[in-house]
């Protein structure tokens, strides 16, 4: 089978789950097209117009099989190369723009049409979890409500009928046999790690790490991360009042060095007002943290309510407490050598997802086996 797979935006976690695809499926033939992560708003919406004239003998090849991220412009990509129209496609969806967070007095528009028309011109729709299709669908409802007239009704439902959910799956590399961190020979280890943006929750981080130290609570944090030029004045603040109870600091490039200290760590945390499956927590756990995370977004998709303190994102106080009362309540377990075992996330890895994954692509060409 020629499979032609399309990277618009080609981020860390979109590198990782393309050459995660292309490994998991040795026998296939496979043709990899990624543009870098940057320049956001005309590298969505001008995908389409490079790759169609920078690529275009590569694009009419014969294939079996189109694999495109929502952030390609498919629609537009297959009017310019008519011939990628005959071929089935699928879209998979590591997040949707709708539901995004957006600062700005005006949203953008432009990068949600590109996902809405990609999704529409799209033969299967595969999301990484329920709570990016809902937030999708839901959206896509409530944005073409606002459109003055000719709007063709059910469109959602259209979505929603050749849709299905696989979540982006974990590496071999993060599934640990060699845990360092050993219950009660130093203090509680936890580790932040997000991206250092507003949408990800490090004011809640601080308040929840400074009722920590007020309770008299033996901790270290590492509070690691993809930083960029500007990013929220928190983290400058918690550096200088927490310094004393802060490991690492800021992005680890080297992902054996990354690896290395999510096995040193106890606890994996999230503060995030918006995740669309939690990578990093998954890895993290993988890894054999335990996770601490919000009651919402997709959280109660992949861990018991054992491992998830209350949402209360409108009162942060309220919900830095309780993430603070969840921490107290595993130091101690730690203290006795009690702490509980990381969940199994194995049913998240390449081999537990590999057969999923063959099912949607052979089914989609018509094929009966890999």
């Amino acid at each position: 089978m020629h499979i032609l797979l399309l990277s618009a935006y080609d981020t860390r976690s979109h590198r990782r789950w393309r050459e995660g695809l292309v490994a998991a499926f040795p026998g296939w033939d496979w043709t990899v097209l990624a543009l870098p992560a940057r320049h956001f708003l005309w590298r969505v919406r001008g995908n389409s117009l490079s790759w169609a004239t920078g690529e275009r003998e590569l694009l009419t090849q014969p294939y079996d099989l189109v694999i495109a991220t929502s952030m390609v412009d498919l629609s537009a990509l297959r009017g310019m190369v008519p011939t990628l129209a005959a071929v089935p496609a699928l879209v998979y969806f590591h997040e949707n723009q709708f539901a995004y967070p957006d600062r700005r007095a005006t949203p953008r528009s432009e990068p949600k049409v590109v996902n809405l028309y990609s999704a529409l011109s799209a033969d299967r729709v595969v999301f990484n979890s329920q709570y990016n299709r809902e937030t999708f669908l839901d959206s896509v409802q409530a944005f073409l409500s606002q459109m003055p007239d000719r709007v063709p009704p059910g469109i959602p439902e259209t979505i929603r009928q050749k849709s299905a959910i696989l979540p982006v799956p974990l590496d071999a590399f993060w599934f640990a046999q060699d845990r360092v961190a050993t219950p009660g020979e130093s203090p509680l280890t936890i580790i932040w790690n997000h991206r250092w943006e507003y949408d990800k929750g490090p004011e809640l981080l601080f308040a929840a790490m400074l009722k920590l130290r007020h309770a008299g609570v033996d901790f270290r944090v590492h509070v690691i991360g993809q930083q960029f030029r500007e990013q929220p004045p928190v983290f400058a603040e918690m550096r200088a009042q927490l310094g004393d109870r802060i490991g690492s600091w800021g992005m680890v490039e080297s992902d054996a060095d990354y690896r290395r200290l999510l096995c040193e760590s106890h606890v994996v945390l999230s503060t995030s007002l918006h995740e669309f499956q939690g990578l990093a927590v998954q890895e993290a756990v993988a890894c054999g943290c335990i996770p601490v995370v919000p009651d919402r977004l997709a959280y109660p998709e992949y861990f018991d309510s054992d491992f998830r303190y209350p949402s209360c994102p409108e009162e942060p106080e309220t919900e830095a407490a309780a993430i603070a009362g969840r921490l107290i309540s595993l130091a101690g377990l730690y203290r006795a050598g009690e702490l509980p075992a990381a969940p199994d996330l194995n049913k998240l890895s390449w081999a537990g997802l590999q057969s999923a994954y063959a099912e949607e692509f052979t089914a989609l060409v018509g094929l009966q086996t890999v």
